[in-house]
């Protein structure tokens, strides 16, 4: 598999950096189809880069009516809890760009579903009425751990996956319960970005990097491209 890794000096310029090619992929892709279906990730570098994103002046030139938001994976908590991916990509992005709301699509909250599994069925609906979209652009952040998305090494969220989205409980990092995308649905995007930072990620990136698939980063691929775009600090493994 083609995985390219590109190394920058720190986690600025790393969320800069996606930001930047985010936009631009963007553009790119409206150029040659009608949507644009992306995945975007929480975790701190993530956030970040949706925040410059926002902060771009490249961001006035997209047609954001024509761009679909979806996410990876949520925390099953109650609307407005400050541990929600949506919630943070609201303050960070979502709420300073000309977005239709039907375009972003929230995974369901506690305050919506009485379970995570029914949050899952109403998720996996969600995608088969648009299409069951090949994502554009997937993004992921990497726990020290070597976790993408909700999907944790030995725990059964990565073991013994499911469906396109399901639910996990027992989650190894707070709070336990959650939904997530499946390995195979994150391997359907086009092109798939993973960003990282800190020393503390080193040896997770090191060996995602080289392919040791007991760590769940090491599987999130794309059919077109899989890029990595790590600080120096997290860098330093390879």
């Amino acid at each position: 598999m083609n995985r390219r890794v590109l190394v920058l000096p720190d986690r600025d310029a790393v969320a800069r950096t996606a930001a930047a090619r985010l936009l631009v992929t963007i553009q790119d892709t409206l150029s040659t189809q009608d949507e644009a279906h992306i995945i975007v990730t929480g975790g701190t570098v993530g956030i970040q880069s949706l925040a410059e994103v926002a902060a771009s002046p490249l961001s006035a030139d997209v047609d954001w009516t024509s761009v679909h938001i979806w996410w990876g994976d949520e925390r099953f908590v109650p609307t407005g809890d400050p541990d929600r991916n949506e919630g943070q990509a609201q303050e960070a992005m979502l709420g300073s760009l000309p977005l239709p709301e039907e375009n972003i699509h929230r995974m369901g909250s506690a305050s919506d579903f009485s379970t995570a599994e029914d949050a899952a069925e109403a998720y996996r609906a969600e995608m088969e009425a648009a299409g069951d979209p090949s994502w554009d652009v997937l993004m992921l952040g990497l726990g020290p751990d070597g976790h993408v998305a909700s999907l944790f090494p030995g725990h059964v969220s990565y073991t013994e996956g499911g469906p396109e989205a399901y639910a996990v409980h027992d989650s190894p990092k707070p709070p336990p319960t959650r939904v997530t995308l499946s390995r195979e649905t994150i391997q359907r995007a086009k092109r798939v970005w993973v960003v990282a930072s800190g020393a503390e990620k080193a040896q997770s990136v090191a060996a995602c990097v080289h392919g040791d698939e007991s760590l769940p980063g090491a599987v999130a691929r794309g059919t077109d491209e899989t890029l990595w775009m790590v600080d120096a600090a997290a860098a330093t493994g390879i």
